[in-house]
């Protein structure tokens, strides 16, 4: 277990790398990033929030969590979401994880031996900033990449928060007893050595059996939204499988081959126009 966890926790950083998580103080809702505290749990609690200016209301939301060994700052840096945010009008949240991990089904590091939940907590965040800033409870999203896509899916397991998801380089480790009707995308390389594309055990998921493949979870997707049959097209090196459900969702799986474990350059506007879509 000491293994998973610590191999699951690996993520690659890109060009923003770790920054230096701060010690800025906390500030109001307002136009620019702001930093955010709450008690949660019987823990102090942070999150980062990007309101650009001329926002209309009500404005859409979009939920942007770290990998592990990164934080809201890093992620904040590193993934581009405020400069899409400037131009498309939305807000992003951007929550930190305790210890720089999330607990998504037992694991990972502390937050998965403590049992801490993370996923109140996302949820305690948005209901923060819907107090304070008008923002449409059907234009709700959540992303994530590694440890943060891995918590995108277990929301989407165990709430009704989001109208669609975004996991990067994840996969799903909450059992999904009762999984809610969500919209999802997710984009993964083939050549994942930490989060295997064909499920088998990676230097990130040391179980036995690594997990379900990519197309195994996309197709338990496909199942939950009672979709069609997907249809694929290529562009270059990637592949895109959609399927069409009722009630306007879709579940889409972005194939990048030979891609690693990282957030390609196309993600976060990939992501955008699937949730603007949802």
């Amino acid at each position: 277990m000491t293994a998973r966890i610590a191999a699951l926790l690996g993520v690659l950083l890109v060009t923003a790398g770790c920054a230096a998580s701060g010690s800025a103080a906390p500030q109001g809702f307002v136009a620019g990033s702001t930093l955010h505290t709450m008690s949660f749990g019987g823990l102090d609690r942070s999150y980062r929030l990007y309101i650009p200016a001329g926002l209309s209301s009500p404005a859409p939301l979009v939920v942007m969590m770290h990998g592990g060994f990164g934080s809201a700052q890093q992620a904040e840096r590193a993934y581009g979401w405020d400069e899409l945010a400037d131009n498309a009008k939305f807000v992003v949240a951007y929550p930190d994880g305790v210890g720089r991990a999330w607990n998504v089904g037992g694991c990972c590091g502390r937050p998965g031996r403590e049992n801490i939940d993370d996923v109140g907590f996302v949820n305690a965040v948005v209901d923060d900033i819907a107090a304070n800033v008008t923002v449409d409870p059907k234009r709700r999203y959540a992303t994530g990449i590694s440890n943060g896509g891995m918590l995108a899916y277990a929301l989407a397991c165990n709430t009704g928060t989001f109208a669609a998801i975004g996991p990067d380089s994840a996969t799903q480790l909450d059992k999904c007893a009762a999984p809610h009707p969500t919209s999802v995308m997710h984009i993964h390389g083939t050549a994942d050595p930490r989060i295997r594309y064909d499920g088998g055990p990676g230097s990130g998921v040391a179980t036995p059996d690594g997990g379900p493949s990519i197309p195994d979870l996309n197709a338990f997707w496909r199942n939950v939204d009672r979709c069609a049959p997907p249809a694929t097209t290529t562009n270059g090196a990637v592949a895109t499988s959609t399927a069409d459900c009722p009630d306007g969702r879709n579940v889409v799986l972005l194939t990048v081959d030979g891609g690693g474990h990282e957030w390609p350059s196309f993600a976060t506007q990939a992501m955008w126009q699937f949730f603007a879509a949802h």
